[in-house]
């Protein structure tokens, strides 16, 4: 752990209660950037600590993924003398970010109007699956069921009416909902830095996904009456694909009227300067369709390592397919050290991703690896001036839980 340039939210402390991938991911990225991030967690904790093989039960890879630069104090809220505990924390924090539903939170006793009592200016965030003021409102979410109601699902299907709808092969509404509540704290602190005023904050999956994907799909509905259909055309085109070179793959994105001229090129089919399909913008997103086809037959004429070199030597856009475990090694990802190799306290060598924002003058900072269930009980209690023998008396109780590999 290291204490100097701590990063821009350095004196922010924020109360992580939340739990799977949305919030873990909001406040690692808070933690990343400086602040005091204290998971709260429940003697279960959640299913990332638990699934995926690890040197140790309870440091799960997405557990160990999205929990960096924050410390453990578990808790069991149903146990006397937690919830006290947990309220003093409360009154020296400036987050509280959860996604516990609401009743359930009240009901522990840490619903927005219990907590702005201790903290008037705390920064409440509330991640939910469905705003609250829509008929889904409560119901239980998780990124399929998110995924499905934002009709993620089904984007393939706009390229091929046969293939059958399909989940994206990443927790994408999971995550993009996280970058949500990162953007939206932050801004819920600089609001308060200007007034003083703390606030209640929002964060419901459907509609932060909705507003992700449909950005480009809205397309034509954008306007009324529709000028146009669903879908971004560009996008849901059945030849835009990584394009098989003569010994693999290879993504091309040419832009430029300029652009698409040389690589058909290279590629040994030139194309007459008065061809209408290349002439403007207008011409080329009118043709898009076929020049991606006619681009999938002409990346066959050479080799991958061919049509890298010679097209960022024109500049045009490129670049090689990677799989998931070329990334490891990956050229520019390992010379700007995105992988970082670290020796974890209990799990021994681990890879880690870095911060991927850079600050000039705040750079963000790696403190604390993935914490044990726990492990930062007394540390926390003591901060806040609670004397060992009431901790220890908790810990007697199972009010203040931990679970930490034997030395």
């Amino acid at each position: 752990m290291t204490q100097d340039k701590r990063g821009p939210l350095d004196g922010i402390r924020v109360i992580d209660m939340s739990t799977v991938v949305l919030g873990p991911y909001a406040g690692q990225i808070m933690g990343d950037l400086g602040a005091d991030v204290i998971r709260v967690e429940s003697p279960q904790s959640d299913m990332t600590r638990w699934a995926g093989n690890s040197p140790h039960a309870g440091f799960g890879p997405i557990f160990m993924n999205c929990n960096r630069n924050k410390r453990s104090l578990c808790l069991d809220l149903k146990k006397e003398g937690a919830r006290e505990a947990l309220m003093e924390l409360v009154k020296t924090a400036d987050v509280f970010l959860h996604n516990v539903r609401l009743e359930a939170v009240e009901r522990l006793g840490f619903g927005y109007e219990a907590v702005r009592a201790v903290r008037p200016d705390i920064v409440y965030v509330h991640a939910v699956g469905f705003g609250s003021d829509g008929p889904y409102a409560g119901r239980p979410a998780y990124d399929d069921l998110v995924q499905a109601a934002a009709s993620a699902v089904s984007l393939n299907t706009m390229i091929d009416p046969d293939e059958e709808p399909r989940y994206m092969a990443t927790l994408a509404a999971d995550k993009t909902t996280g970058l949500h509540a990162a953007y939206a704290t932050l801004a819920a602190l600089f609001h308060r830095e200007r007034t003083g005023e703390g606030q209640f904050v929002e964060v419901p999956m459907l509609e932060s996904f909705t507003s992700f994907l449909m950005i480009e799909h809205l397309n034509g509905h954008t306007y009324e009456p529709p000028l146009g259909d669903y879908g971004y055309h560009r996008v849901i085109n059945a030849h835009r694909r990584p394009y098989r070179t003569k010994d693999g793959y290879v993504c091309i994105m040419p832009y430029s009227s300029e652009q698409w001229r040389t690589v058909f090129r290279l590629g040994g089919t030139p194309v007459a300067d008065d061809d209408p399909r290349f002439k403007s913008m207008a011409g080329i997103a009118g043709n898009i369709r076929e020049l991606y086809r006619m681009l999938a037959e002409v990346t066959l004429t050479r080799t991958s390592d061919d049509w890298m070199s010679l097209l960022t030597e024109a500049d045009v856009p490129v670049m090689k397919v990677n799989r998931i475990e070329d990334l490891k090694t990956e050229e520019h990802l390992s010379a700007v050290d995105f992988f970082e190799h670290r020796q974890h306290p209990w799990e021994g060598g681990y890879r880690s991703m870095r911060q991927p924002v850079k600050f000039s003058a705040s750079p963000a900072s790696f403190r604390y690896d993935p914490p044990g269930l726990g492990e930062h009980n007394r540390e926390v209690m003591r901060e806040l001036g609670v004397p060992d023998e009431r901790i220890s008396a908790l810990e007697a109780s199972g009010a203040l839980h931990s679970r930490m590999p034997k030395q």
